[in-house]
């Protein structure tokens, strides 16, 4: 007689086919904390963690709803160095204040100012982390009511007080300019992610139905938001694959069935959208072990040079804004 029980300890089954250890969502909360150790950042940083998480249940449905969307990419500008595909790290493109921007006409921005991963991300499809395009179809189709005449970006300031003070208020005083009645954030780089995280809670409080589209589930869960969609993609793809409409369009229905669909705070629902078939590329996002010491030492100087030109730049928007009046 044979038993029914399925097996026990450390190996499969005959006939099973586990997944490998490596094919699950990136850690990057701990690679983000061992890479920048090895550069020599002694102060290990602290992400926004909360227990309790505000959560508004949608007004009305989606269809008689006006959306507005919320990104942390950058407009482009062409004096300020690389910012297309292949381009490196470029921390001169950053912006430091909130942007908004008409959502009739078309815009051009980019993510080369942010962490994302450039290692399997080419950065040649803005669709893939800027869904106006698929949030216009969903209106045509009459699955959401419209879109207010504005969407925003948000800065990535490492402060998260300076998020919570300055840019949460200003952004939800914008949406509630616009009418918004739901909110959809896309984040792309680890910061990114937290800081999208911090304004969908004030939102939320505030009395607007927010949904989080994004990749790094560790960062969103730890913060804690209202509702998640996690796509298993590397960073800087929130928003579907590149040169994938289908998958863009899928990935924006699953975020706006997360809204009309969550019963409560911390919904987490994961896109069943892969990559690829190979998870190896889970291994290379800010992974110290699969870099060489040569590498590493380039890396340090690189980001040394990185810290001090975002930190001249911030100087400079800062006393820019101070001498129109507008304060911190």
């Amino acid at each position: 007689m044979t038993s029914s029980k399925a097996p026990t300890g450390g190996k499969p089954g005959r006939g099973a086919i586990f997944a490998p250890e490596l094919d699950q969502p990136v850690p990057y909360m701990r690679r983000t904390r061992e890479w920048y150790l090895a550069l020599g950042y002694d102060n290990p940083y602290v992400w926004a963690h909360y227990i309790d998480v505000p959560f508004t249940p949608l007004k009305k449905p989606l269809a008689e709803s006006k959306v507005t969307f919320i990104t942390t990419a950058a407009p482009y500008q062409p004096d300020k160095g690389p910012q297309g595909p292949g381009a490196p790290y470029n921390s001169a493109a950053k912006f430091y204040q909130v942007y908004s921007g008409d959502t009739s006409e078309e815009h051009d921005l980019r993510i080369s100012h942010v962490g994302i991963d450039r290692i399997h991300t080419s950065m040649e499809d803005a669709r893939a982390w800027f869904p106006l395009a698929a949030l216009r179809d969903a209106v045509a189709a009459g699955r959401i009511g419209g879109l207010t005449p504005r969407f925003h970006g948000a800065p990535t300031n490492r402060s998260q007080q300076h998020t919570l003070d300055i840019d949460c208020p200003e952004i939800f005083k914008r949406c509630r300019e616009d009418g918004a009645e739901v909110a959809i954030l896309i984040p792309n780089c680890p910061i990114c992610h937290q800081t999208l995280c911090l304004i969908a809670r004030h939102l939320e409080a505030n009395g607007i139905p927010t949904v989080v589209m994004g990749c790094a589930k560790d960062i969103v869960e730890y913060c804690g938001v209202p509702r998640f969609l996690f796509s298993d993609f590397p960073l800087g793809n929130a928003a579907g694959r590149p040169h994938d409409p289908a998958s863009q369009a899928e990935t924006l229905e699953l975020g706006l069935r997360v809204l009309e669909s969550a019963i409560g705070p911390r919904t987490t629902v994961q896109s069943p959208l892969r990559w690829s078939d190979d998870p190896d590329w889970k291994g290379d996002y800010c992974n110290i072990d699969r870099r060489s010491p040569e590498e590493v030492e380039a890396l340090r100087a690189e980001a040394e040079n990185a810290r001090i030109v975002a930190k001249e730049l911030r100087e400079k928007e800062l006393k820019k804004k101070a001498a129109a009046g507008g304060g911190a």
